[in-house]
């Protein structure tokens, strides 16, 4: 351990479930109970301030302890190893003694602070060792901070009414996911007709702030709709914006950008973008040959790859009917969860809540174009859907350890094999990217939160209201218009080729 400060994994707040008991203790024996004094202050429903104060007794013990183990082995100038006195060894070592204990003393301290106070503690103790001294004489005393679960009564949760919808898909919306699954293995190809909604368009960005540019992106590629969606912003009308567009014009418009914008000195402002268009294209679908059956997922015949399309179109309506279910769920459960969330915890698990919706999108079977829409819509507001997120899982996360639910091996694997079903690789190399990004523990919250939600639905009443499958509007590109880099780092590690980024 540093001597400066506690570093190790900065435990992911709430993703990881541990508490203070993770820092503290070694060994398969409990260390002697210390006396220890604990006053603690609460900033806010989330936030600790934690003053220690161990006794003299306690320091002594520690370093009579820590002296007693050394005397085999010191080696001091003048006497043979192990044979110095005592008050020799305590004089030439005290220093290096001293400080050996004090990480001892703080990290069972921390143990056992959490053993007794039942503090349910969602990040790393904020302790500044080089803010700690073992005195001479008198007690020892430290303080640090700590982010903790709220602390609240379990809404009632059984026999809620829900809305849910359901549907019956038909040949038609069978072709329509079709033909947005085929746009994954499609070509570009140059057209000269009149640009409408669904074709592409090769653009130079530029946005400008007060006359001056703020971003600008070369040779971007993106899909005709009537939204298109940066990382801080959206443009309304986009598909009206283009229409007709040739290349070399130029067309321009504003937007408005959000108030969890990177740039911060332009949040809530309107920005001017401009888009230089270089060239239209259009999509040319692959023929459905036994090839290509063959290639994009061994079917044996068109019959059954619309099958598997269907089977995809119902696991997007169980995502819509989750999804349906747990906003009416939490915002139920939520209603009076008026906690204040600190600011630090919000920033830092904004990434997480991305990852963990990214995940579920791609479980569900969306494309990856829905994905990325869905980013910037979390990206553009993402302190309050962070921060809702986090209400609903401190809830759910109780909800379970009264349930006693948990995950089984099994979970994992169904987990990782509809996501590697959505992006066409195997899932032992899904599998093996999540461990890599440290991923493996919001795929469990994701699992436990979704058995939560299916035990609340099992004890609710519905009422079936029919689904319509939504066409795609947003189109969304992975800039910001207003400069200042990306808020939240991208969750995808691998490229993806221009036909899926124009899917």
């Amino acid at each position: 351990m540093s001597t400066d400060q506690i570093e190790g994994d900065q435990l992911d707040d709430v993703e990881s479930g541990k508490g203070l008991a993770d820092d503290g203790g070694s060994g398969d024996e409990s260390p002697e109970k210390l006396d220890l004094a604990v006053e603690i202050q609460s900033p806010s429903a989330c936030e600790r301030h934690i003053t220690v104060t161990i006794s003299r007794d306690d320091i002594d013990r520690y370093l009579d302890d820590a002296f007693s183990e050394m005397m085999a082995t010191a080696a001091v100038p003048g006497f043979r190893t192990g044979r110095a006195p005592r008050k020799v060894v305590e004089g030439r070592f005290r220093q290096d003694v001293t400080e050996q204990i004090k990480g001892s003393l703080l990290m069972d301290s921390l143990s056992q602070i959490s053993e007794e106070q039942k503090l349910a503690a969602i990040g790393e103790p904020d302790l500044d060792l080089s803010a700690v001294e073992v005195p001479q004489e008198g007690p020892m005393t430290f303080e640090f901070r700590l982010e903790v679960r709220p602390d609240f009564d379990v809404p009632n949760w059984k026999g809620m009414e829900l809305r849910r919808p359901s549907h019956d898909f038909s040949e038609k919306d069978i072709d329509q996911q079709l033909e947005q699954m085929l746009a994954r293995f499609g070509q570009l190809v140059p057209y000269d007709g009149e640009v409408g909604d669904g074709d592409y368009l090769t653009v130079n960005i530029t946005s400008t702030s007060a006359g001056k540019q703020v971003a600008a992106e070369q040779e971007q590629i993106v899909r005709v709709r009537p939204t298109l969606s940066f990382i801080d912003g959206k443009l309304e009308g986009f598909a009206d914006l283009v229409a007709g567009v040739k290349a070399k014009e130029k067309r321009s418009a504003e937007i408005t950008l959000t108030e969890d914008a990177p740039n911060e000195a332009l949040r809530g402002e309107k920005v001017s973008v401009e888009f230089e268009v270089l060239e239209a294209k259009t999509l040319k679908l692959p023929e459905l040959t036994p090839e290509f059956l063959q290639e994009i997922g061994n079917y044996p015949s068109e019959e059954d790859l619309r099958t598997a399309v269907q089977e995809n179109l119902q696991r997007q309506l169980e995502y819509r009917q989750q999804q349906l279910a747990r906003e009416q769920i939490t915002a139920s459960l939520t209603k009076s969860a008026d906690w204040e969330l600190p600011p630090g915890l919000l920033q830092r698990q904004s990434s997480r809540e991305l990852e963990r919706a990214t995940m579920e999108l791609q479980r569900s079977g969306f494309s990856e174009a829905e994905i990325r829409a869905r980013e910037n819509q979390l990206k553009q507001n993402s302190t309050a859907s962070t921060a809702t997120a986090l209400k609903e899982h401190f809830i759910l996360e109780k909800i379970a350890e009264e349930e006693k639910i948990d995950v089984e091996q099994g979970d994992y694997e169904k987990e990782v094999g509809l996501i590697a079903l959505q992006s066409g690789e195997s899932p032992r190399r899904v599998r093996a990217q999540l461990e890599k990004r440290g991923m493996m523990d919001v795929l469990r919250n994701q699992i436990i939160e979704r058995k939560v939600l299916e035990l609340v639905q099992a004890a609710a009443k519905f009422k079936d209201e029919d689904y319509v499958p939504t066409k795609a509007t947003d189109e969304a590109i992975q800039m910001a218009a207003g400069g200042g880099g990306t808020a939240i780092p991208d969750v995808t590690e691998t490229s993806v080729d221009e036909t899926k980024e124009s899917e």
